[in-house]
């Protein structure tokens, strides 16, 4: 067999035929990344991200309620009202829970934030009434809560915010083009995602704890 059978033989050829293939499937797969196949996933898992986020700082927020509560009882335990208002609204607040796999149930969103507006109404309620007690404004552990509790309302709005934004992005690239045309076609179990919802006048901005 001659050198040039060798080289043209089947088998060889064989092996190029697969090289051209592997080659022009890459090539597919750069192409398709190129044109935003992989962009819904990566925005739905930003969502995601961006829900833990909000969860978590009003989680924090639950977290100083105890402390707070217990600090204002001491001046002002005839404020009771006020005071089992906080820790209804801490309990009920907790109780709801919305996960990855529940955030695109809009019942479930809807409980959740009502519960936390509640806190948040309950909370500055109370704040309102610690205004009476000279004594505990100039506590130094309430002093402390109270700054570590408008910055956590501050994170709130922060990851709210950063929710908003990351659940219209979502939402936009699967109804706009191309993304509608992926979403058909390989994610169509991803549904549109729910968001907050302004109930009320500048209910983005976080309340005001100050004294």
């Amino acid at each position: 067999m001659s050198m040039s059978d060798h080289h043209f033989s089947p088998a060889h050829g064989g092996r190029r035929a697969l090289h051209w293939q592997c080659l022009a499937l890459l090539c597919l797969c750069l192409t398709l990344s190129g044109c935003g196949i992989n962009k819904i996933p990566t925005l739905d898992e930003k969502v995601k991200s961006a829900w833990s986020q909000v969860e978590n700082q009003y989680q924090r927020r639950a977290d100083l309620v105890p402390n707070l509560v217990e600090t204002v009882k001491g001046y002002a335990n005839q404020e009771r009202e006020t005071l089992t208002a906080v820790i209804e609204a801490r309990s009920k607040a907790t109780s709801i829970q919305v996960d990855a796999d529940t955030l695109n149930n809009p019942e479930q969103m809807q409980q959740f934030q009502q519960a936390q507006r509640q806190l948040s109404g309950a909370l500055s309620r109370l704040m309102a009434v610690s205004e009476r007690y000279p004594d505990l404004k100039s506590n130094q552990n309430f002093l402390a809560l109270q700054s570590q509790l408008e910055g956590t309302e501050n994170r709130i709005a922060v990851a709210r915010r950063d929710f908003i934004q990351a659940v219209e992005a979502y939402n936009t690239e699967i109804r706009t083009f191309p993304g509608s045309i992926w979403h058909k076609i390989m994610y169509s179990d991803l549904p549109i995602r729910e968001n907050f919802e302004a109930t009320a006048e500048n209910a983005e901005q976080a309340p005001q704890v100050k004294f």
